[in-house]
C-alpha cells in the first residue's frame, strides 16, 4: 500500500499516513511557468495499492485536474489498483438540471474520475448522496457524524434541553440522525435562497424556546444558511446556538457572518484546509479515513464505522 498526497490538503495526508504508520509516498508536484501541472513519481509503485488524497476544494479545479494527473502518472507506472480519496467532493451540489441549458457538472467530475483510471472512491458526505450512482465504481461513502458525535456530547452533555435543527427541508435525513444519536428534539428552519451567496430563512418548524439548538448541515461556504438560520432561530427565543457542518469551506464573508452571528461555535470536521478560524472548533477525520483505507486495503467491511 502506498498513500499519495496532492497539495490540496498535505496537512491531512500526513495525519492519514501517521495514523496508518508509514510515511507518504515521494511524489513531486509542481508547476510549469505557464500553470501546467506536473507529477513525478519517485518510488517503485508496481503492483501497489495506491490511495490518492485530495479533496476538491478551492482552487476547485486546480485540485481536480491535480488528481487526474496523479492518477495518469500511477496507472501509467503500472499500480495495481487506485482509490481516489476525497473527503470534501466538489461540484457536488451541481447535481441536476435545476434550469434549462445548465451542466449536470458533478456527473461530469465522476466521469472524469472514472476515465483517468480511479477504481474506487473514499470520500464523506456528499451533499447528495445519490452522486454515488453517478459512478461506474464503488464508492464507499463516509459520514462525519461519528467523529462530529464525540466532540458534540462532551459540548452539550445536557441533551433534555437541546433540539437539533436542519436549516432547510433538504437536510431533515442528517438532522434527525444527530437527533437520534443525541437524544434530542427535532426542528426545520424553512429558508429561501435569493443567490448563491444570500439565504432568507422564513420560518422554524417546531419548538426552540428557550432551548440549546444544534444547526446541522454538510456544508457551509458563505455562511449565509447558517447565519440566517441562527438569526430566525434566535428571534423564536433559542439560548444558545451551536452548528455541526460535515465540511467548512469558509471564505473570508463566511468568517465575518459568523463571527457577527448568533452562533457560538461551528463544530467541523478538517475535510478541507479552509475550516478554521475565530468560532469555529475543527475535529480531525484522519483516524476514521485511516481506518477506512485500513480496511479497503485488507478487503473488510467498513460499515462499522458509521457507529456512533
Amino acid at each position: 500500500m502506498k498513500i499519495i498526497s496532492g497539495t490540496a490538503h498535505r496537512a491531512l495526508a500526513e495525519r492519514i499516513a501517521e495514523n496508518l504508520g508509514q510515511p507518504l509516498a515521494d511524489v513531486q508536484v509542481t508547476a510549469f511557468p505557464d500553470g501546467e501541472t506536473f507529477v513525478k513519481i519517485n518510488e517503485n509503485i508496481r503492483g501497489e495499492d495506491i490511495f490518492i488524497i485530495q479533496p476538491s476544494c478551492p482552487p476547485t479545479n486546480h485540485n481536480i485536474m491535480e488528481l487526474l494527473i496523479m492518477v495518469d502518472a500511477a496507472r501509467r507506472a503500472s499500480a495495481e489498483r487506485i482509490t481516489a480519496v476525497m473527503p470534501f467532493f466538489g461540484y457536488a451540489r451541481q447535481d441536476r438540471k435545476d434550469q434549462p441549458r445548465v451542466p449536470i457538472t458533478a456527473k461530469l467530475v465522476a466521469n472524469l474520475i472514472t476515465s483517468a483510471g480511479v477504481n474506487r472512491v473514499l470520500t464523506m458526505d456528499l451533499h447528495a448522496p445519490q452522486i454515488q450512482g453517478f459512478f461506474d465504481i464503488p464508492v464507499d461513502h463516509l459520514y462525519a457524524k461519528p467523529a462530529l458525535i464525540g466532540y458534540l456530547r462532551e459540548r452539550l452533555p445536557e441533551t433534555s434541553n437541546l433540539t437539533v435543527v436542519s436549516p432547510d427541508v433538504g437536510g431533515v435525513k442528517m438532522a434527525r440522525a444527530y437527533a437520534e444519536a443525541l437524544g434530542a428534539e427535532l426542528a426545520i428552519v424553512a429558508k429561501h435562497r435569493v443567490s448563491a451567496t444570500r439565504v432568507e430563512a422564513m420560518n422554524v418548524i417546531g419548538d426552540v424556546d428557550g432551548r440549546d439548538v444544534l444547526l446541522v448541515d454538510d456544508m457551509t461556504e458563505t455562511a449565509g444558511t447558517l447565519m440566517a438560520a441562527a438569526e430566525i432561530l434566535h428571534k423564536h427565543g433559542a439560548r444558545r446556538i451551536f452548528a455541526g457542518v460535515s465540511h467548512a469551506v469558509l471564505g473570508e464573508i463566511a468568517h465575518e457572518r459568523i463571527a457577527a452571528s448568533a452562533i457560538e461555535e461551528v463544530i467541523t470536521t478538517d475535510s478541507v484546509p479552509q475550516a478554521a478560524g475565530p468560532k469555529v472548533h475543527v475535529v480531525g477525520i484522519a483516524p476514521m479515513l485511516g481506518e477506512a483505507i485500513r480496511r479497503i486495503h485488507s478487503g473488510h467491511s467498513i460499515t462499522t464505522l458509521f457507529a456512533v
